[in-house]
Protein backbone atom coordinates (compact mmCIF):
# COMPACT_ATOMS: atom_id res chain seq x y z
CA UNK A 1 0.00 0.00 0.00
CA UNK A 2 1.84 2.71 -1.06
CA UNK A 3 -1.36 5.87 0.08
CA UNK A 4 -4.28 5.58 1.75
CA UNK A 5 -7.13 7.90 1.63
CA UNK A 6 -10.99 8.50 2.18
CA UNK A 7 -12.63 6.14 -0.17
CA UNK A 8 -9.88 4.87 -1.66
CA UNK A 9 -5.63 3.41 -2.10
CA UNK A 10 -2.97 3.21 -4.29
CA UNK A 11 -1.34 0.16 -4.32
CA UNK A 12 1.68 -0.64 -5.68
CA UNK A 13 5.20 -2.96 -6.97
CA UNK A 14 8.51 -2.27 -7.99
CA UNK A 15 7.52 -1.12 -11.40
CA UNK A 16 4.16 0.60 -11.21
CA UNK A 17 0.73 1.94 -9.37
CA UNK A 18 -2.32 1.60 -9.50
CA UNK A 19 -5.30 3.31 -7.62
CA UNK A 20 -8.22 1.84 -6.34
CA UNK A 21 -11.44 3.09 -5.56
CA UNK A 22 -13.03 1.49 -2.37
CA UNK A 23 -16.74 1.23 -2.19
CA UNK A 24 -19.47 -1.02 -0.28
CA UNK A 25 -18.37 -2.14 2.49
CA UNK A 26 -16.33 -0.36 4.87
CA UNK A 27 -12.90 -1.36 4.20
CA UNK A 28 -10.75 -2.94 7.62
CA UNK A 29 -8.33 -0.58 8.96
CA UNK A 30 -5.40 0.51 6.59
CA UNK A 31 -1.96 1.96 6.46
CA UNK A 32 0.72 2.49 4.48
CA UNK A 33 3.25 -0.09 3.94
CA UNK A 34 0.21 -3.04 4.44
CA UNK A 35 0.07 -5.71 1.58
CA UNK A 36 -3.61 -5.68 0.18
CA UNK A 37 -5.78 -7.85 -2.02
CA UNK A 38 -8.01 -6.11 -4.04
CA UNK A 39 -11.12 -6.74 -6.60
CA UNK A 40 -12.19 -4.33 -8.59
CA UNK A 41 -13.83 -3.33 -11.84
CA UNK A 42 -11.26 -1.55 -14.56
CA UNK A 43 -11.68 2.52 -14.38
CA UNK A 44 -12.57 4.36 -17.60
CA UNK A 45 -8.82 6.16 -16.51
CA UNK A 46 -5.85 4.10 -17.11
CA UNK A 47 -3.86 2.28 -13.99
CA UNK A 48 -7.20 1.98 -11.30
CA UNK A 49 -9.73 0.16 -10.50
CA UNK A 50 -13.17 1.24 -9.49
CA UNK A 51 -16.14 -0.29 -7.12
CA UNK A 52 -13.37 -2.43 -5.35
CA UNK A 53 -13.54 -4.36 -2.14
CA UNK A 54 -10.29 -4.83 -0.19
CA UNK A 55 -10.69 -8.41 -0.06
CA UNK A 56 -7.27 -9.87 2.48
CA UNK A 57 -4.92 -7.51 4.30
CA UNK A 58 -1.90 -8.46 5.29
CA UNK A 59 0.15 -6.34 7.85
CA UNK A 60 3.57 -6.77 8.01
CA UNK A 61 5.36 -7.92 11.40
CA UNK A 62 7.97 -5.04 10.17
CA UNK A 63 6.11 -2.17 8.58
CA UNK A 64 8.60 -0.12 6.77
CA UNK A 65 10.16 2.36 8.46
CA UNK A 66 10.48 6.17 7.35
CA UNK A 67 11.92 7.05 3.81
CA UNK A 68 15.85 7.85 4.50
CA UNK A 69 17.51 10.92 2.37
CA UNK A 70 18.51 10.32 -0.88
CA UNK A 71 22.02 9.82 0.20
CA UNK A 72 21.35 7.08 3.27
CA UNK A 73 21.14 3.56 2.62
CA UNK A 74 17.54 3.19 2.15
CA UNK A 75 15.92 2.05 5.09
CA UNK A 76 13.72 -0.78 4.03
CA UNK A 77 13.00 -2.95 1.10
CA UNK A 78 10.18 -1.15 -0.02
CA UNK A 79 11.75 2.26 -0.18
CA UNK A 80 14.94 0.51 -2.28
CA UNK A 81 12.77 -1.39 -4.96
CA UNK A 82 10.04 1.31 -5.18
CA UNK A 83 10.67 4.84 -3.91
CA UNK A 84 14.60 4.77 -5.32
CA UNK A 85 13.39 3.64 -8.35
CA UNK A 86 15.57 0.72 -8.20
CA UNK A 87 12.80 -1.77 -9.35
CA UNK A 88 12.52 0.35 -12.55
CA UNK A 89 15.90 -0.18 -13.01
CA UNK A 90 16.32 -3.70 -12.77
CA UNK A 91 13.69 -4.11 -15.63
CA UNK A 92 15.76 -1.40 -18.21
CA UNK A 93 19.29 -2.90 -17.13
CA UNK A 94 17.07 -6.45 -18.27
CA UNK A 95 16.30 -4.71 -21.56
CA UNK A 96 19.84 -3.45 -21.84
CA UNK A 97 20.93 -7.45 -21.24
CA UNK A 98 18.66 -8.72 -23.99
CA UNK A 99 19.61 -6.05 -25.85
CA UNK A 100 23.42 -7.38 -25.92
CA UNK A 101 22.63 -11.31 -26.16
CA UNK A 102 20.40 -10.28 -29.26
CA UNK A 103 23.55 -8.28 -30.94
CA UNK A 104 25.64 -11.16 -30.35
CA UNK A 105 23.24 -14.29 -32.07
CA UNK A 106 22.93 -12.14 -34.81
CA UNK A 107 27.01 -12.02 -35.23
CA UNK A 108 27.26 -15.35 -34.55
CA UNK A 109 28.99 -15.49 -31.25
CA UNK A 110 28.63 -18.38 -28.30
CA UNK A 111 27.55 -17.35 -25.41
CA UNK A 112 29.32 -19.11 -22.52
CA UNK A 113 30.20 -19.46 -18.86
CA UNK A 114 33.74 -20.02 -17.74
CA UNK A 115 34.51 -20.25 -13.64
CA UNK A 116 34.27 -17.86 -11.08
CA UNK A 117 36.99 -19.56 -9.14
CA UNK A 118 40.29 -20.10 -10.88
CA UNK A 119 43.62 -20.92 -10.18
CA UNK A 120 45.32 -16.98 -11.27
CA UNK A 121 42.80 -14.11 -11.58
CA UNK A 122 45.30 -12.44 -13.80
CA UNK A 123 49.03 -10.36 -12.73
CA UNK A 124 47.75 -6.83 -13.78
CA UNK A 125 49.96 -4.59 -11.09
CA UNK A 126 46.50 -2.36 -10.49
CA UNK A 127 43.97 -5.17 -9.50
CA UNK A 128 43.47 -7.33 -6.90
CA UNK A 129 41.80 -10.63 -6.53
CA UNK A 130 39.64 -11.99 -3.45
CA UNK A 131 41.26 -15.50 -2.33
CA UNK A 132 38.75 -18.23 -1.69
CA UNK A 133 39.32 -21.02 0.86
CA UNK A 134 40.12 -24.10 -1.43
CA UNK A 135 42.58 -27.36 -1.52
CA UNK A 136 44.80 -25.07 -3.70
CA UNK A 137 45.42 -21.48 -3.96
CA UNK A 138 41.91 -20.58 -5.72
CA UNK A 139 40.93 -17.12 -6.38
CA UNK A 140 37.69 -15.24 -7.92
CA UNK A 141 38.29 -13.88 -11.24
CA UNK A 142 39.31 -10.17 -12.39
CA UNK A 143 38.26 -11.02 -15.56
CA UNK A 144 37.10 -14.38 -17.77
CA UNK A 145 39.74 -13.70 -19.77
CA UNK A 146 42.28 -16.81 -19.35
CA UNK A 147 39.41 -19.50 -19.89
CA UNK A 148 37.45 -17.49 -22.55
CA UNK A 149 40.88 -17.57 -24.79
CA UNK A 150 41.57 -21.34 -24.08
CA UNK A 151 38.08 -21.36 -25.62
CA UNK A 152 39.81 -20.08 -28.29
CA UNK A 153 42.60 -22.19 -28.76
CA UNK A 154 40.29 -25.07 -28.63
CA UNK A 155 38.19 -23.86 -31.69
CA UNK A 156 35.49 -21.97 -30.56
CA UNK A 157 35.78 -18.44 -32.60
CA UNK A 158 33.51 -16.36 -31.64
CA UNK A 159 32.43 -16.45 -28.10
CA UNK A 160 31.18 -13.57 -25.45
CA UNK A 161 30.45 -14.06 -21.85
CA UNK A 162 28.23 -11.43 -19.33
CA UNK A 163 30.73 -12.29 -16.27
CA UNK A 164 30.56 -11.70 -12.51
CA UNK A 165 33.48 -10.42 -11.89
CA UNK A 166 35.64 -9.28 -8.86
CA UNK A 167 38.23 -7.07 -7.50
CA UNK A 168 39.06 -5.99 -4.18
CA UNK A 169 39.91 -2.53 -3.18
CA UNK A 170 37.38 -0.93 -5.49
CA UNK A 171 34.06 0.82 -4.51
CA UNK A 172 32.92 3.85 -5.64
CA UNK A 173 30.73 5.69 -8.08
CA UNK A 174 32.15 4.15 -11.10
CA UNK A 175 33.08 0.68 -9.17
CA UNK A 176 32.06 -2.20 -7.11
CA UNK A 177 33.46 -4.90 -5.46
CA UNK A 178 31.29 -7.60 -7.64
CA UNK A 179 30.49 -6.25 -10.79
CA UNK A 180 29.15 -7.62 -14.78
CA UNK A 181 31.67 -7.55 -17.16
CA UNK A 182 30.50 -8.07 -20.78
CA UNK A 183 34.01 -9.81 -22.50
CA UNK A 184 34.32 -10.94 -25.67
CA UNK A 185 36.72 -12.42 -28.39
CA UNK A 186 37.05 -13.20 -32.45
CA UNK A 187 39.51 -15.44 -33.76
CA UNK A 188 41.10 -14.27 -37.01
CA UNK A 189 39.89 -10.55 -36.41
CA UNK A 190 41.38 -7.33 -34.95
CA UNK A 191 40.80 -4.50 -32.56
CA UNK A 192 38.79 -2.69 -35.93
CA UNK A 193 35.93 -5.25 -35.46
CA UNK A 194 35.81 -5.47 -32.20
CA UNK A 195 35.74 -1.89 -31.67
CA UNK A 196 32.52 -1.71 -34.55
CA UNK A 197 31.17 -4.81 -31.82
CA UNK A 198 31.76 -1.82 -29.16
CA UNK A 199 29.96 0.82 -31.19
CA UNK A 200 27.16 -1.26 -32.08
CA UNK A 201 26.58 -2.53 -28.31
CA UNK A 202 26.79 0.95 -27.07
CA UNK A 203 24.33 1.99 -29.75
CA UNK A 204 22.17 -1.04 -29.11
CA UNK A 205 21.77 -0.66 -25.18
CA UNK A 206 21.39 3.13 -25.47
CA UNK A 207 18.21 2.96 -27.89
CA UNK A 208 16.83 -0.04 -25.76
CA UNK A 209 17.32 2.51 -22.92
CA UNK A 210 14.93 4.93 -24.83
CA UNK A 211 18.18 7.16 -26.43
CA UNK A 212 17.54 7.94 -29.93
CA UNK A 213 21.33 8.27 -30.85
CA UNK A 214 21.86 10.79 -27.53
CA UNK A 215 22.06 10.06 -24.37
CA UNK A 216 22.05 12.45 -21.41
CA UNK A 217 24.78 12.67 -18.73
CA UNK A 218 26.40 14.81 -16.64
CA UNK A 219 23.96 17.29 -17.73
CA UNK A 220 25.32 17.38 -21.55
CA UNK A 221 23.57 15.67 -24.05
CA UNK A 222 26.36 13.21 -25.87
CA UNK A 223 26.11 11.88 -29.16
CA UNK A 224 26.29 8.41 -30.60
CA UNK A 225 27.02 8.36 -34.31
CA UNK A 226 29.65 6.06 -35.54
CA UNK A 227 31.93 5.59 -36.06
CA UNK A 228 33.10 6.91 -32.98
CA UNK A 229 36.49 8.78 -33.09
CA UNK A 230 39.93 7.03 -32.81
CA UNK A 231 42.73 9.24 -31.26
CA UNK A 232 45.96 8.12 -30.52
CA UNK A 233 47.24 8.22 -26.81
CA UNK A 234 50.37 10.31 -28.34
CA UNK A 235 47.98 12.31 -30.09
CA UNK A 236 46.07 12.66 -27.16
CA UNK A 237 49.29 13.74 -24.85
CA UNK A 238 50.46 16.44 -27.70
CA UNK A 239 46.27 17.76 -27.80
CA UNK A 240 45.66 18.12 -24.36
CA UNK A 241 48.93 17.47 -22.09
CA UNK A 242 51.10 19.32 -24.14
CA UNK A 243 53.77 16.32 -24.32
CA UNK A 244 54.97 15.66 -27.72
CA UNK A 245 53.50 12.40 -28.99
CA UNK A 246 56.48 10.67 -29.13
CA UNK A 247 58.18 12.15 -26.00
CA UNK A 248 54.20 10.66 -24.40
CA UNK A 249 55.02 7.27 -25.90
CA UNK A 250 58.63 7.24 -24.23
CA UNK A 251 57.36 8.41 -20.85
CA UNK A 252 55.52 5.79 -20.17
CA UNK A 253 58.83 3.63 -19.90
CA UNK A 254 60.73 6.79 -18.04
CA UNK A 255 58.42 7.95 -15.77
CA UNK A 256 54.89 6.12 -15.43
CA UNK A 257 54.03 7.63 -12.41
CA UNK A 258 54.03 11.28 -14.43
CA UNK A 259 52.46 9.60 -17.46
CA UNK A 260 49.24 8.24 -15.77
CA UNK A 261 49.05 11.65 -13.60
CA UNK A 262 48.75 13.93 -17.06
CA UNK A 263 46.39 10.96 -18.67
CA UNK A 264 44.36 11.73 -15.24
CA UNK A 265 44.75 15.48 -14.85
CA UNK A 266 44.71 16.27 -17.95
CA UNK A 267 43.70 14.37 -20.95
CA UNK A 268 40.92 12.45 -19.33
CA UNK A 269 39.17 15.37 -18.48
CA UNK A 270 39.88 17.01 -21.92
CA UNK A 271 37.75 14.19 -23.08
CA UNK A 272 34.77 14.05 -20.19
CA UNK A 273 34.17 16.95 -22.18
CA UNK A 274 33.63 16.04 -26.07
CA UNK A 275 30.02 15.52 -26.90
CA UNK A 276 30.98 12.50 -28.33
CA UNK A 277 32.82 9.17 -27.59
CA UNK A 278 35.81 8.60 -28.18
CA UNK A 279 38.42 5.45 -28.16
CA UNK A 280 41.99 6.17 -27.19
CA UNK A 281 44.25 3.66 -29.20
CA UNK A 282 47.57 2.84 -29.43
CA UNK A 283 48.90 2.42 -26.24
CA UNK A 284 52.62 2.25 -25.07
CA UNK A 285 54.34 -0.55 -24.83
CA UNK A 286 54.76 -1.35 -21.41
CA UNK A 287 50.97 -0.54 -20.88
CA UNK A 288 50.46 -3.63 -23.42
CA UNK A 289 49.10 -5.92 -20.61
CA UNK A 290 47.88 -9.06 -22.93
CA UNK A 291 48.39 -7.16 -26.33
CA UNK A 292 50.30 -7.83 -28.75
CA UNK A 293 52.82 -4.86 -29.82
CA UNK A 294 51.70 -3.44 -33.20
CA UNK A 295 53.33 -4.48 -36.07
CA UNK A 296 54.27 -1.44 -37.80
CA UNK A 297 55.28 0.58 -34.51
CA UNK A 298 56.63 -1.48 -31.51
CA UNK A 299 56.41 1.23 -29.56
CA UNK A 300 52.88 1.04 -29.17
CA UNK A 301 50.53 -1.65 -27.94
CA UNK A 302 47.12 -2.55 -29.91
CA UNK A 303 45.14 -1.52 -26.88
CA UNK A 304 42.07 0.58 -27.12
CA UNK A 305 39.75 2.09 -24.23
CA UNK A 306 36.86 3.63 -25.11
CA UNK A 307 35.80 6.58 -23.24
CA UNK A 308 31.96 8.39 -23.30
CA UNK A 309 31.35 11.55 -21.38
CA UNK A 310 34.22 10.92 -19.18
CA UNK A 311 33.33 7.29 -17.97
CA UNK A 312 35.60 4.78 -19.44
CA UNK A 313 33.80 1.93 -20.56
CA UNK A 314 36.01 -0.89 -21.99
CA UNK A 315 39.37 -2.37 -22.22
CA UNK A 316 40.15 -3.96 -25.45
CA UNK A 317 43.41 -5.85 -26.90
CA UNK A 318 44.63 -7.37 -30.37
CA UNK A 319 45.56 -10.66 -28.21
CA UNK A 320 48.91 -11.29 -27.63
CA UNK A 321 49.30 -14.85 -29.04
CA UNK A 322 52.88 -16.16 -28.65
CA UNK A 323 53.39 -17.75 -25.35
CA UNK A 324 57.14 -17.16 -24.53
CA UNK A 325 56.40 -13.12 -24.83
CA UNK A 326 53.57 -13.78 -22.57
CA UNK A 327 55.19 -15.92 -20.17
CA UNK A 328 57.87 -13.25 -20.01
CA UNK A 329 55.52 -10.41 -19.59
CA UNK A 330 53.83 -12.36 -16.51
CA UNK A 331 57.65 -13.39 -14.58
CA UNK A 332 57.89 -9.19 -15.14
CA UNK A 333 54.18 -8.21 -13.52
CA UNK A 334 55.00 -11.18 -10.65
CA UNK A 335 58.33 -9.22 -9.83
CA UNK A 336 56.48 -5.90 -10.20
CA UNK A 337 54.15 -7.22 -7.92
CA UNK A 338 55.87 -8.33 -5.19
CA UNK A 339 58.42 -4.95 -5.83
CA UNK A 340 55.04 -3.09 -4.69
CA UNK A 341 54.63 -6.11 -1.78
CA UNK A 342 51.09 -7.06 -3.30
CA UNK A 343 50.40 -10.68 -3.45
CA UNK A 344 51.92 -12.13 -6.09
CA UNK A 345 49.34 -14.56 -7.96
CA UNK A 346 50.68 -17.82 -9.58
CA UNK A 347 50.92 -17.94 -13.35
CA UNK A 348 48.05 -20.20 -14.98
CA UNK A 349 50.03 -22.33 -16.60
CA UNK A 350 47.08 -24.12 -18.53
CA UNK A 351 46.31 -20.39 -20.50
CA UNK A 352 50.42 -20.57 -21.25
CA UNK A 353 49.32 -24.38 -22.40
CA UNK A 354 46.63 -23.43 -24.61
CA UNK A 355 48.72 -20.90 -26.29
CA UNK A 356 51.31 -23.18 -26.95
CA UNK A 357 48.76 -25.40 -28.64
CA UNK A 358 47.58 -22.28 -30.76
CA UNK A 359 45.57 -19.74 -30.54
CA UNK A 360 44.34 -17.86 -33.28
CA UNK A 361 44.88 -14.26 -34.19
CA UNK A 362 42.22 -12.61 -32.33
CA UNK A 363 40.89 -9.35 -30.57
CA UNK A 364 38.91 -8.66 -27.78
CA UNK A 365 37.06 -6.86 -25.50
CA UNK A 366 35.94 -6.56 -21.70
CA UNK A 367 32.96 -4.00 -21.46
CA UNK A 368 31.63 -2.99 -17.95
CA UNK A 369 28.19 -3.44 -18.06
CA UNK A 370 27.19 -1.47 -15.14
CA UNK A 371 29.29 1.58 -16.28
CA UNK A 372 27.34 1.34 -19.77
CA UNK A 373 23.90 1.04 -18.30
CA UNK A 374 24.42 3.88 -15.81
CA UNK A 375 25.63 6.02 -18.48
CA UNK A 376 22.58 5.46 -20.56
CA UNK A 377 19.97 5.65 -18.07
CA UNK A 378 22.05 9.12 -16.64
CA UNK A 379 22.35 7.62 -13.53
CA UNK A 380 25.17 9.18 -11.64
CA UNK A 381 26.46 5.86 -10.06
CA UNK A 382 26.48 2.39 -10.71
CA UNK A 383 24.88 1.79 -7.71
CA UNK A 384 21.86 3.11 -8.81
CA UNK A 385 21.49 -0.21 -11.66
CA UNK A 386 22.41 -2.37 -9.44
CA UNK A 387 20.27 -4.92 -7.22
CA UNK A 388 22.38 -4.75 -4.01
CA UNK A 389 25.35 -2.28 -3.91
CA UNK A 390 28.18 -3.42 -2.08
CA UNK A 391 26.86 -0.91 0.40
CA UNK A 392 23.37 -2.03 0.60
CA UNK A 393 23.88 -5.91 1.93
Amino acid sequence: MLEVAEGAVVLGDAFSALRVALEGAPAPPLEVGDLAIVEGAPAPTDCALASARIVERIAPRKPPRARAGAAAPPSSETERAIHRGRGAALAQRAAALAAVRALFAERGFLEVETPSMVPSPGLDLHLDAFAVQAARPTFLITSPEYQMKRLLSGGVPRCFQLARCFRRGELGDRHNPEFTMLEWYRAFAGVDEVMADTEAIVQRVAGALGADGTISTSGKQVRLERPFPRISIGEAFARWAGVPADDAIALASSDEERFFRLLVDAVEPAIAALRHPVFLVDFPAPLASLARLKPSDPRVCERFELYVAGVELCNGFGELTDPVEQRARLLADQAARAAQGKPVYPIDERFLDALEEGMPPAAGNALGVDRLVALCLGAASIGDVLAFPHGWL
